[in-house]
């Protein structure tokens, strides 16, 4: 039985994530939801306690997800500076395979629900920028020491860390934003020369 419930759970997610890949953005209710999944309102709140939780369960997927390949990348990687790389280019291919659940890394489908799924966003967004820097400090250590009387160069990897988070959240919103035609790795190998 538990299983059923947990595959239910996931489907009714599976759902709400494809409801979001909707370009016109509109408003999801939980019988839009219901009706989409075939099954009363009331089914819905025998998984989730309120459309709350089911966008708890989304921001939940999220997290595992990039924070699950950015681990990887950091275990597989020692260089710090492509670590940065891979874990900006893992950030902008997840929202691309992924366009509903951008709408919720931007807090665009988050309008008008409760306010502690924003907050959630914006922790995840602060642990991404954590560990960009933590990659960045690592690749100024590995950085050679500029040649005496070269002003040094290093940029403040929490400056740096910054930028490159703005540049993942400016790319998301554009894609949502776009209907989801412009593509957040569109000219990203040209774009990330100019972050780094």
């Amino acid at each position: 039985m538990a299983t059923r419930t947990g595959e239910r759970k996931l489907q009714i997610l599976q759902v709400l994530a494809q409801m979001l890949e909707d370009p016109k953005g509109e408003k999801i209710t939980t019988a839009a939801l219901a009706k989409r999944l075939d099954v009363s309102e009331a089914a819905l709140y025998r998984h989730f306690a309120s459309k709350a939780q089911m966008f708890e369960g989304l921001i939940e997927f999220i997290e595992g997800a990039v924070f699950g390949l950015a681990n990887k990348i950091v275990a597989e990687e020692e260089n710090g500076a492509k670590q940065a790389h891979a874990i900006v280019a893992m950030l902008l291919g997840f929202a691309e395979k992924n366009p509903g659940m951008t709408r919720v890394l931007i807090g665009d489908a988050l309008m008008n629900e409760d306010e502690r799924l924003q907050a959630r966003v914006n922790a995840l967004q602060d642990r991404l920028e954590a560990t960009l820097k933590q990659s960045l400090r690592v690749a100024a250590t590995q950085t050679p020491a500029p040649a005496e009387g070269t002003p040094a160069a290093a940029p403040d990897p929490a400056a740096q860390a910054n930028l490159m988070l703005c540049y993942v959240i400016g790319r998301w919103s554009q894609f949502a934003k776009s209907g989801f035609k412009k593509k957040p790795m569109e000219l990203w190998d040209k774009q990330w020369p100019l972050l780094a």
